[in-house]
Order: C-alpha cells, then structure tokens, then sequence
C-alpha cells in the first residue's frame, strides 16, 4: 500500500512539475526605447515595443509560432509605414539591421548605418511597398522599425508568458485589420503596448488619469508592469539593457512622463503664462506620482554575444504548484513510522500531514 502511494506521489510531483516548467518557457519583454533626434527633443517620452521570443513575423504584416532556433520578433505601433498600424520584426534586425549576430559591427557611423539599413530594407521590407519612404523626423517611414541599437539605449522588462497566450495575441493581430488610426495622444505606441500586456494580463493595464493627464506613454506602461510585477513575482520580471552602438549617437536623454517632459523641455512656462494654475497642478502630480526612479541603477547589459539572457528559456518559479509538488515528493523520502494522522480500519496506516 505505501509503496503504490508512493509511487503515485512521485507521479503527481512529476507531472505537476513539469507543467509548471512548461507553462513558463515562453517569455516576452516591453521594450522602453530612449527619444533620439529632433522628434526625441519635442516629444522626449520616447518609444515602446514588444518583444516576443516563441512569437515570429512570417511577414511583417504575418505573425507564427517561432520555428526552433528563431529567437522571435519584436512588435511595435508605428506612424508613417504604409499605413499599417503594426508591424513585426525578427530581433536581430530590429536592433542591428543585420540577420546575424555575427555581422554587426562594433562601431558605426553614418554611412554604414545607412548601407545597413537600405541592405536590410531591398532584402526583406519591399513587401510593404515599393513606393514606402525611409522617414524623418517629421515623417515616419520603414527606417524606424530597424537598427534601432545605433539610434538609442533600450531597456528590456523582461516577462514569463504561456505559449497559450501567445497563441492568443498572435491569432487576436493576424484578425484585426492592420490599418493605422495613430494619434499622439491617445492611439500611440504606448497604446499598443498596453493592449498587448493586456492580453497576457487582463484588465491590469489602463489609460492612466494620472501622473499622465490620460495620456499612455512608454514610461507609464513600464511603471505599470513593474506595478503589476510586485504582486506578482511569478512573471519573473527582470530588467536588462541593450546599450547603443557606439559612433553614431552621442546625446543621451531619459524617458519622460508627460509631466516631466512639461518641464524638461520649456514647454511648462508658456503653459504657465496662460494657465498657472494647470502648470501648477500639473507639477504637483509629477511630484507626487512622478516615476523617476524606475530603472534599476546595474540592469545586466546585453550584447549582440550575450542576447540569450533575453530571448533563452526562463526557469520556472517558486510558486504555490511547485510547493505543492515538493510536499507531494516528500511522501515518498517520509519513513512509514513518522507521526500522521491514522485511517481506521483494515489495512490502516499512518500517512502524513500535509
């Protein structure tokens, strides 16, 4: 009798255990892009994107589930792109503008981001459009969707996602009608963002009242999820950066809150001049609810070499399964004589507590 139970223990422990390390071996990450250029000095709230490692563009219009040894697409809302209002991208190219790891350079400068970018563009974006500008900074185009690791410094939030619910995103954007409806303000990247994090958590992530004004932006959704991380540490949420590629950039700014960016930026006192006391009701929230302590001050620093410890499996957490689970295999290691509660009857025996 003890030693079917036993075994039956054993196989309970295992099958829990191995669901659970199944559950989490998919991963994503919200992507937090610091502004650049003159966009990135009028609007310095910068940009946000998705990354998904078991999510693949089978076109840029086209998700799938990643075939083995593809290492996912990163998925962002644009401005400018044929009209398209998202499009997904493989990691590599998305930061470096290259396919291998092996071919991006450790220092750049204009010309070679430029051929790198064009080579990029006639090999695999043509599908968008034969007609589709590469952009400024007035107007969008496809030279915002790669190499974005020689523009600016990308923080990476890394989160533990269920291949059911990629499944689900990628069935919900290969459904909807990809045209673009893009507004600053409140249809923007950050937006997009936010619906993608509310498919893997429902209901947790809202247009904030404040410190935004109701505006979504990248740093918001960032706060949010690293919110949402505290109460739920199962996610595993880690944060990394992907530092830029030296040569090309040299000027560094921080993400902002609409708030901040009031201030950093001048456009507070105009504002103060014809309204005082919405500038000033405006400064009391971004110091109250302002978020400027969001990135840790030593994330791990990623390299082109070292992208595994984004796009790799995750390890299952500590969580109530597997502490079960654990319970569950020490019935197996208990000896029969251990002090538990007693079953009545023939062939009674002791068996643990729980």
């Amino acid at each position: 009798m003890i030693r079917r139970r036993t075994i039956a223990s054993s196989v309970i422990a295992m099958a829990v255990l191995c669901a659970a390390a199944t559950s989490v071996r998919a991963q994503a990450a919200l992507l937090l892009e610091e502004p650049y250029g003159m966009f990135g000095t009028m609007n310095p709230t910068g940009h946000t994107a998705i990354y998904l490692a078991r999510v693949c563009a089978e076109t840029p219009i086209q998700l799938r589930r990643c075939l083995p040894g593809e290492n996912g697409a990163v998925i962002s809302r644009y401005q400018g792109v044929n009209g398209y209002d998202w499009l997904a991208i493989p990691l590599i190219p998305y930061l470096y503008s290259v396919e291998r790891v092996s071919d991006v350079p450790a220092h750049v400068d204009r010309e070679s981001v430029e051929t790198m970018l064009n080579r990029y563009h006639e090999a695999h974006l043509m599908s968008l459009g034969g007609k589709l500008r590469e952009g400024n900074f007035v107007h969008g185009g496809w030279g915002q969707i790669i190499g974005e690791a020689y523009e600016r410094r990308i923080y990476a939030f890394r989160f533990a996602t269920t291949p059911e619910q990629d499944d689900a995103l990628i069935a919900k954007l290969n459904a909807r009608g990809n045209r673009s409806h893009f507004n600053l303000l409140y249809n923007n990247c950050a937006d997009f963002a936010r619906m993608v994090l509310d498919n893997y958590f429902p209901h947790r992530f809202r247009r904030p009242l404040f410190p935004d004004i109701g505006i979504s932006t990248p740093k918001q959704v960032a706060y949010s999820l690293e919110r949402y991380a505290r109460k739920h540490p199962s996610i595993g949420l880690k944060v990394m950066e992907i530092p830029i590629v030296p040569g090309y950039q040299h000027l560094r700014r921080a993400n902002n809150d609409v708030s901040e960016a009031l201030f950093t930026t001048g456009y507070a006192i105009p504002l103060a001049i014809v309204n005082p006391y919405l500038a000033g009701g405006i400064f009391l929230d971004f110091l109250i609810l302002g978020h400027s302590h969001l990135l840790p001050k030593h994330p791990q620093m990623l390299s082109p070499e070292t992208l595994d410890a984004l796009t790799g499996p995750l390890e299952p957490p500590q969580n109530r399964f597997s502490a079960r689970a654990e319970a569950a295999g020490a019935v197996a290691t208990e000896p029969a004589e251990m002090p538990g509660a007693t079953i009545s009857g023939p062939g009674a025996e002791k068996i643990p507590h729980e």
